[in-house]
């Protein structure tokens, strides 16, 4: 048998859904937690939450809850900063906030002036990410896990309802602050913002495969999708699109998830996340997507599946990783030729 190794993990987003179950399996496995907070409130809240379910661990093992606004570039770097100035190293970095507000007209703003979902889903982990990789090359066969969607794939189903995703040729990024879409459409689409937004995850983690191997760093860097994630309370990834259709989601939910039974548990989603995170079997040196596929009602499996077409295009993951760079005001191989 295998001797357990207790693992350094940064966990983004978990505060609920996916991220929270993730975060209670690996802390109740005995791994040292790193799991950010938007604020005080909800660091005591989950800090509550997640040692009640194994109060008698040794002070050494409890996770720490630091704040980190991810809608702010310079929270970021300062958040970075500090763990980087701690200097230990973490063994795995998952990155899986995700905000949509589909059903709103209007864009919402970061920080910095950048479309609320592609800051968060995208820019903010895209600046964590090269900012720690001096602390996560350093970790015990140290990877990367980011949580994507189907949706990123217009030929799937959730992807070939509404617009497609499609970053056409990046105007919008290449415009700077302000714009509303990133391939440069002047008119908001929160659903497609979304679906963008998993598919700049898909390209940045491609990207970011390709350049820790040109400078032979080790990391093991993978792409995910958890299906179609509906949990019953309010809270959870659904929170703010609930706010503009209350009942079209509700009915939506009753559907998919009550009636047709085509729905993942929050609670198994999370179980998969700990595997991708912690298990041997997924130590492949190549790049890979994983997708949690629904077989039949109530029945899913994790496959490794194919990317979009558009996810696959080399010269865009360059581009979009190079402009990400610029927009956060860091060189594109910042932190990669140490």
């Amino acid at each position: 048998m295998e001797k357990f190794k207790a693992l350094r993990i940064l966990i983004t987003g978990s505060s609920s859904g996916i991220g929270f179950q993730a975060a209670l399996q690996l802390y109740i496995a005995g791994h040292r937690l790193i799991l950010p907070m938007r604020d005080n409130e909800t660091a005591k809240r989950i800090s509550r939450d997640l040692i009640s379910y194994k109060p008698n661990f040794p002070d050494n093992n409890l996770p720490v809850f630091p704040i980190l606004d991810l809608s702010s570039l310079e929270d970021v770097k300062s958040f970075s900063d500090c763990l980087l100035f701690d200097g230990e190293p973490i063994d795995v970095l998952i990155l899986n906030a995700g905000l949509q507000y589909v059903g709103d007209r209007f864009s919402r703003r970061s920080v910095d002036n950048y479309e609320l979902t592609f800051s968060i889903n995208h820019l903010a982990h895209h600046s964590l990410t090269q900012r720690l990789l001096p602390i996560l090359t350093k970790g015990i066969d140290p990877r990367l896990i980011i949580t994507s969607s189907e949706v990123h794939n217009p030929k799937t189903g959730g992807g070939s309802i509404g617009s497609p995703a499609g970053l056409g040729d990046l105007a919008g990024l290449k415009s700077g602050k302000g714009f509303e879409m990133v391939n440069g459409e002047k008119i908001f689409d929160a659903d497609k913002a979304y679906k963008d937004s998993k598919l700049c995850n898909i390209l940045f983690a491609k990207e970011l495969h390709r350049r820790v191997n040109k400078y032979h760093h080790n990391l093991y860097v993978y792409a995910w999708a958890p299906g179609l994630v509906i949990p019953r309370s309010n809270s959870g990834f659904f929170r703010y699109s609930r706010q503009y259709n209350q009942i079209g989601q509700r009915l939506f939910a009753f559907i998919a998830r009550d009636l047709l039974k085509l729905t993942e548990t929050p609670e198994r989603a999370g179980e998969i996340l700990k595997e991708l995170s912690t298990s041997s079997d997924f130590l492949e040196r190549d790049f890979s997507y994983y997708s949690n596929i629904i077989l039949r009602p109530g029945k899913h499996d994790l496959v490794k599946s194919e990317i979009s077409e558009e996810a696959s295009n080399s010269e865009l993951g360059k581009e979009l990783w190079d402009i990400s760079s610029s927009l956060i005001g860091i060189s594109p191989d910042y932190n990669l030729t140490k």
